[in-house]
């Protein structure tokens, strides 16, 4: 592919960001080819080494803030007219509402998913004290001499270490996994704002 193919695509895989963003992105990866071929490659080869062009407006997306985004989607591109803004006005109360019933489903969904994760460290936890807590009542009801009931507690504290560290490795796989999941429902609502579709591939 050649620079100017790339360039291209760039900028209309770009085309919901602030025309500012999107000649901010096209400069940079202009003046990246450009070093490359001044290193000795060939066009083709400089475009190629800075990879697909998908991932690098995949890339570009999930670095760039879904409110940056929104706030471009939603700007007028033009001045509204008198009648514009009565009607603007007249239907502000089914409008707003969908504005803030959207903007309360992604509170939701944020508040889900910390509670989430929350709940996982919690359990965790909830391992390690039952542990810890087990193995130091052993010694003190051996101590008093109540042995069967010491080794009891001391079973209960070994089985909640192994499950504090089964769950511990369980919990960061799950996290880690919920928050991949997350950014890419994330990713996904800044391609309905962008607009990026099968037109632009």
């Amino acid at each position: 592919m050649s620079k100017i193919e790339f360039l291209a695509k760039l900028k209309k895989g770009l085309k919901g960001l602030s025309q500012d963003d999107i000649e901010e992105h096209v400069s940079f990866y202009n003046e990246m080819i450009d070093d490359r071929v001044e290193e000795g490659l060939s066009e083709e080869e400089a475009v190629s080494q800075i990879g697909s062009i998908d991932d690098v407006i995949e890339q570009i997306l999930s670095e760039t803030r879904i409110t940056k985004i929104i706030r471009e989607k939603v700007k007028p591109k033009r001045s509204l007219s008198a009648w514009e803004i009565v009607l603007l006005v007249l239907g502000s109360p089914i409008w707003l509402s969908l504005l803030i019933a959207l903007f309360a489903v992604i509170f939701s969904l944020f508040v889900a998913v910390g509670a989430v994760i929350i709940a996982f460290n919690a359990i965790v936890l909830a391992f390690a004290v039952c542990a810890f807590f087990g193995i130091i009542y052993f010694f003190v009801f051996a101590l008093r001499g109540e042995l069967i009931s010491g080794i009891a507690l001391l079973g209960v504290g070994i089985s909640c270490l192994g499950l504090t560290i089964i769950s511990l490795f369980t919990c960061k796989d799950s996290t880690v996994g919920i928050m991949l999941l997350f950014k890419r429902m994330i990713n996904g609502i800044k391609h309905l704002f962008v607009g990026r579709g099968k037109d632009n591939e």
